[in-house]
């Protein structure tokens, strides 16, 4: 099925922008590989976006690249809960530095995933 320039703008897609040191942006798709773009003020960002966005997709659609469309992202397919096994050495440590801080591991780990 052919899709047009159009309809994968209209998609949407996750976009990433990551401030920079001297006060510029950088902003990405990750869905689009290599979808990539600067900013150099807060103001720009949307217009080099898609601006990006619309470049990368006529080329993809140019040379016959597959474009992946977005993942569904519905948070009530998400449960909050996910089981990990990890090694009685790493548990142990967990445990401890949750006991010190006064927070359960569960606050713990949530802590220490949120800060990446």
């Amino acid at each position: 099925m052919n899709r047009t320039i159009d309809y994968y703008m209209n998609l949407p897609y996750r976009i990433e922008i990551i401030p920079d040191e001297e006060g510029g942006f950088t902003i990405m798709y990750p869905e689009l590989p290599g979808c990539i773009t600067t900013a150099d003020s807060s103001e720009r960002i949307l217009q080099n976006a898609t601006d990006a966005k619309k470049t990368w997709l006529e080329a993809a659609i140019e040379d016959g690249v597959e474009i992946r469309e977005p993942a569904e992202r519905n948070p009530e397919d998400y449960s909050g809960q996910f089981k990990l096994r990890i090694p009685k050495s790493l548990h142990m440590a967990l445990s401890l530095n949750a006991k010190r801080e006064g927070i359960s591991m569960n606050q713990y780990c949530i802590y220490l995933l949120s800060k990446g």
